[in-house]
Parts: C-alpha cells; sequence; structure tokens
C-alpha cells in the first residue's frame, strides 16, 4: 500500500545523456540534455517546466513518462520503480500515464478516423466492455468540446485546435492519473491557445489530473500551473509556487526570462539589466562552475568555482544561485 501523502511522480536526481562523435574519426563525447534533476508532481498538481529551448524540458517529460530511460538516477510512480518494472507491468501502468504532444497532427494517423484512433486506448486496456466503446467514444469527444460526428471524419479534415482537443481525448481514454503535455499549444494561434488552455485546467479539476506541462510560453505556464520549475542548460535553477516564482522571482535567469516576455504594459526601465543576452552555451561544452554565469550580470568569480546547489529560498521554494537568498526576502540583488 502506497502513503497517501507520497507524491504521484517522483524523479530522483535524474540525468540523460547522449553520445555525439564530432567528424568521421572524432572522438566519441557524451552530451548531458537533463543533468541532476529531482522533482515531484502531486496528485491534482500541475507542474510547468519552462527555460529556452534546448534546456532539456522535453528530455525531462519523457523520462517522466518512462518513454526514455534515465542514464542515471531513478523514476517511480505511485511509488513504484519504472526501472524494476517488466514488460508487461510497464504495459499495464502506461494506462495511467498519457502524453500530448506538440504536433497533434503528426500524433494521429491521417488514414483512420478519429473514433478509431481514441478506441485504440479503450480497447488495448479494456476500459470499457466492447459494445460500449463507440458510447465512450462519443462522450470523450462531449468532454472535449467537440460533436459526436467528429468520431467518422480524419484528422485533415480538423483545425489545429481541433486536432489538439482529439490528442486530449485521445489521452483521457485510458482515464489516466498523469499526463504530461510538452508544448501542446505552441503551434496554435494565440486565441486557440486559450481555448486549449481553458480546456486543461477544466479537466485537471474535474478529474483531480497530475499534469506535468511543458512550455516556453510564460503567460500559459502562469494562467495554468500551481508550480514552476525553470530549467537551464539540463538543470533546474528556480522551482516554487507559481505565485512566488512569477511575482518576485530569486534566480536572476528567471527574471531575465521574464523580462524577456511581451506585456501590454510598460516595462520599468531598471529592468533593462535583466534582458537575457547572448546565445545558450553547447551543452557539449557547458561553463564551470553555475552554468547560467556567461550570461548573468551579477556573476562574479566565486560563480565558476562550482554548480550552486538547490537551496531553500521560501516555503516550497528553491533556486541555485549564491545571490538567490537576499531577493527572496524582497531586498533587490
Amino acid at each position: 500500500m502506497t502513503d497517501a501523502n507520497a507524491p504521484l511522480v517522483e524523479a530522483r536526481t535524474l540525468g540523460r545523456n547522449f553520445p555525439t562523435r564530432h567528424g568521421l574519426l572524432g572522438r566519441a563525447q557524451d552530451v548531458w540534455a537533463v543533468r541532476d534533476v529531482s522533482l515531484t508532481v502531486a496528485k491534482g498538481e500541475t507542474v510547468g517546466i519552462v527555460g529556452e529551448s534546448g534546456c532539456g524540458k522535453s528530455t525531462l517529460g519523457r523520462m517522466m513518462m518512462g518513454l526514455d530511460s534515465p542514464t542515471k538516477g531513478s523514476m517511480s510512480f505511485d511509488g513504484r520503480d519504472l526501472s524494476s518494472l517488466s514488460s508487461a507491468e510497464m504495459r499495464k501502468l502506461s494506462r495511467r500515464m498519457q502524453m500530448v504532444f506538440q504536433d497533434p497532427f503528426g500524433s494521429l494517423d491521417p488514414r483512420r478516423t478519429i473514433g478509431a484512433q481514441i478506441a485504440d486506448g479503450l480497447r488495448t486496456h479494456n476500459i470499457v466492455p466492447g459494445s460500449e466503446v463507440k458510447a465512450e467514444v462519443a462522450r470523450l469527444l462531449e468532454q472535449v468540446g467537440l460533436p459526436t460526428s467528429a468520431a467518422e471524419r480524419r484528422p485533415h479534415e480538423f483545425s489545429g485546435g481541433q486536432r489538439q482537443r482529439i490528442a486530449v481525448a485521445r489521452a483521457l481514454s485510458t482515464r489516466p492519473d498523469f499526463i504530461v503535455a510538452d508544448e501542446p499549444v505552441s503551434a496554435l494561434d494565440v486565441s486557440i491557445q486559450a481555448q486549449v488552455v481553458n480546456l486543461l485546467m477544466d479537466l485537471r479539476r474535474d478529474l483531480d489530473l497530475a499534469m506535468l506541462f511543458i512550455s516556453h510560453d510564460l503567460h500559459v505556464v502562469r494562467h495554468l500551473c500551481n508550480r514552476i520549475v525553470v530549467m537551464y542548460l539540463g538543470r533546474i535553477v528556480e522551482e516554487g509556487p507559481a505565485e512566488k516564482v512569477f511575482g518576485t522571482p530569486s534566480h536572476p535567469y528567471t527574471r531575465a526570462l521574464l523580462a524577456a516576455t511581451p506585456s501590454l504594459h510598460p516595462r520599468d526601465p531598471s529592468e533593462g539589466d535583466k534582458v537575457l543576452k547572448g546565445e545558450l552555451p553547447s551543452p557539449a561544452n557547458p561553463p564551470s562552475g553555475c552554468p547560467f554565469r556567461t550570461r548573468c550580470p551579477l556573476a562574479e568569480e566565486a560563480c565558476a568555482k562550482g554548480v550552486p546547489p538547490l537551496s531553500p529560498v521560501g516555503d516550497g521554494w528553491r533556486a541555485a544561485c549564491i545571490k538567490a537568498a537576499p531577493v527572496a526576502e524582497g531586498v533587490p540583488a
């Protein structure tokens, strides 16, 4: 029996590397996409993962789904270590863990009807008796705001927003406890994004779903998520309640991301020094010490001497910066 207070999903010091070779006779080198990430997601909680492209968000999401095996560290779901499960046990557990991808058209079979694709999960996992599959498909389509007649049509007959709703319905077909949504609205128009985000919020509330929401759009993440995880070059640099991280960000990288976010309100001139400068360093050749120090306006000699640990800066709030504590206490850095 699992502890009722235990997290539903837990990553412990996860790391994932990819071997690369430069040139035909070049030396093989391991590139770390994710480094020493520890993270939990509670039942009914939505955790947002943000950061620039290439920071390891999607790789982390795939590991937390069990789709990719970590090079180091471990993943557990409902108290069970995924690495200890047999193939049959993992297939059975996959019913409770589903993923919604960025490109709904690419994840749907263009040759098959929508109803047949949603029914796959129902039949594979015996969610309902065979005689009830058609009715359950209709219920799922209505749940995501589509007409039941959509079941007889194929993916190319729908708009991008409608296809993403179909992808959500397919993910919900197995009645999961945990969903990883990897940039699910980034390919959609802004007005359609809002509809899909509101749908996800309603489903989270109605079904008590746990969700890992991966996005580079801070406005969307702020609207949807309870807790925010900020990643940079494969590491978590800040993690905490959404209102804290967005209201008084502790890490200079988080402040830079927020300063770069489009706003309808005039910027404070004092935010000029928070603008993110330079390019993301290559994961194959990361800076020594703090990974952000080569772009940080607050960097000093001590920042090159070691990777700062994620340290508490408030209740349920951590940051990996030697200058994080004064910022968290309301004293400008």
